[in-house]
């Protein structure tokens, strides 16, 4: 085996064992990982991130906060809290919008999810990982070639 190969299947190794981690300490420590699919956030959180976020009471959201949400009728918005009513109600914004969002959040529950932390680009990892034929060949192959190996070294002389 020369230096080469051994560059190539260590660098795939480092890939592997960081998206493992990426998916799964995140989860172990109670954060909830979204992909944000869109460019409303512009370059602070960039389409393609995983945002992972904590979830709070809603008391402690303050104007600046970055929340994870679903307003009704729309699919799921990692935005910036811009303004709170008395009321409780949040007015929201992608950082990249001119303006806010025409919509009002009434928040129901308890609890919010705020975002935490970001990795920009790692949802594209989990993207990919979500097509069969993608998680055949991360998951699979190295299985088959690990087996085959062990094998080989069963059986072998």
């Amino acid at each position: 085996m020369n230096a080469l190969t051994t560059i190539i299947r260590t660098a795939a190794l480092v890939a592997l064992v960081a998206v493992g981690a990426l998916m799964l300490v995140p989860a172990a420590l109670g954060y909830r990982g979204y992909v944000v699919d869109g460019g409303s956030m512009g370059a602070t959180i960039p389409r393609g991130s995983v945002v992972f976020d904590d979830v709070v009471p809603r008391s402690r959201l303050r104007v600046g906060d970055v929340i994870t949400y679903r307003p009704p009728g729309r699919a799921r918005v990692t935005h910036r809290i811009v303004s709170i009513t008395r009321d409780g109600s949040l007015r929201t914004k992608g950082d990249a919008n001119a303006t806010a969002d025409p919509w009002t959040a009434r928040l129901t529950a308890s609890k919010q999810a705020r975002v935490a932390f970001h990795v920009p680009f790692a949802g594209y990892a989990y993207a990919a990982l979500a097509v069969r034929a993608v998680r055949m060949l991360v998951i699979g192959l190295p299985a088959l070639l690990i087996a085959i190996g062990a094998l080989g070294r069963a059986v072998g002389p």
